[in-house]
């Protein structure tokens, strides 16, 4: 009886502390139980992918803008909410035609007016310059999913005028688009998203007068940071580019393309940096050429361009 009153009686042993450096590792680290699952896929669900033809914007907008050498100012006034009037100037230099290798610039300044309409469905623009020429855009949502586009360029000289027909259909989870232009020319593609960030594509197109064809595969891959593209047809021309997004006002871009017909290589690299009341956007590429192109705004409807290339 004594014995086992004393045992009862006895206090427990005690337990040593924890090491310190168990006390922090377990401030650190998260309980097993809060451990995040990786976030399944529906693959069902799909997001619709950029259309085909748009399948380099990110690099096109910082690697090819539309360069110019001189300066240009742009004003558009709203008339209502959905019909504006536009007026452009543009002075600078233009290159000419020439029988020997050296290029011949002249000085040159014209002014363009321009109309645009803009609806919901509807989209219109048109632009005339003095030098004769006229730009006309139409859009036209002919239903929720069906899209009509009009791009025509008329032109004084013979056979310089342009005219394209694009009928765009917009997929739960892909896109398709067939085209139709003047000189007998047909086109038609289609991109697939086969992942969230992975979309696969393909072209076909016929130009009738020359009696050319081909046909042409694409593969897109974009995330929140980055963007990387690669092209291959078989006219010959394999094009690859990457966009990084360095964060929400700067992106760096690169592309690469090999002509396998006649063994050209060429490729760039550039920037676009969007501050509060500008944009800058330069290259430079392997041929050492270099660009830089400039757009303020200097108030609203008002902005003022530079741009200038040196190679």
């Amino acid at each position: 009886m004594g014995s086992s009153v004393s045992h009862a009686a006895a206090s427990p042993p005690s337990i040593p502390p924890p090491p310190p450096h168990a006390v922090g590792l377990a401030g650190v680290l998260p309980p097993k139980s809060e451990e995040k699952s990786e976030k399944k896929v529906d693959w069902l669900n799909l997001p619709c992918p950029v259309p085909f033809e748009e399948i380099q914007r990110e690099a096109l907008m910082s690697l090819k803008p539309e360069l110019f050498e001189g300066l240009r100012f742009d004003f558009t006034k709203g008339l209502n909410q959905k019909f504006s009037l536009s007026h452009s100037v543009f002075m600078g230099s233009m290159e000419v035609p020439s029988q020997s290798s050296d290029t011949i610039k002249v000085p040159t300044a014209h002014y363009e007016f321009g109309a645009n309409f803009l609806d919901p469905k509807l989209m219109l623009v048109g632009r005339v310059l003095t030098d004769g020429r006229l730009n006309a855009r139409v859009k036209c949502d002919l239903s929720d999913n069906l899209t009509l586009k009009i791009n025509a360029q008329l032109t004084n000289e013979p056979h310089y005028s342009q005219g394209m027909f694009n009928f765009d259909y917009k997929g739960k989870d892909y896109r398709s688009q067939f085209q139709i232009g003047n000189n007998a020319f047909y086109g038609a593609n289609y991109i697939q998203s086969v992942s969230p960030h992975l979309s696969l594509g393909s072209e076909v197109f016929w130009l009738g007068h020359q009696r050319k064809s081909g046909v042409g595969f694409a593969a897109r891959y974009d995330t929140d940071k980055m963007v990387a593209t690669g092209q291959v047809a078989s006219t010959g021309i394999v094009a690859l580019s990457y966009v990084q997004k360095v964060s929400e006002k700067v992106s760096l871009a690169s592309d690469f393309m090999y002509n396998l017909m006649t063994r050209d290589v060429t490729s760039s690299f550039g920037y676009d940096y969007i501050l509060r009341q500008c944009r800058l956007r330069g290259k430079i590429d392997s041929a050492g050429c270099v660009a830089a192109y400039l757009e303020e705004r200097l108030n609203m409807g008002v902005n003022f361009i530079l741009s200038a290339e040196l190679g």
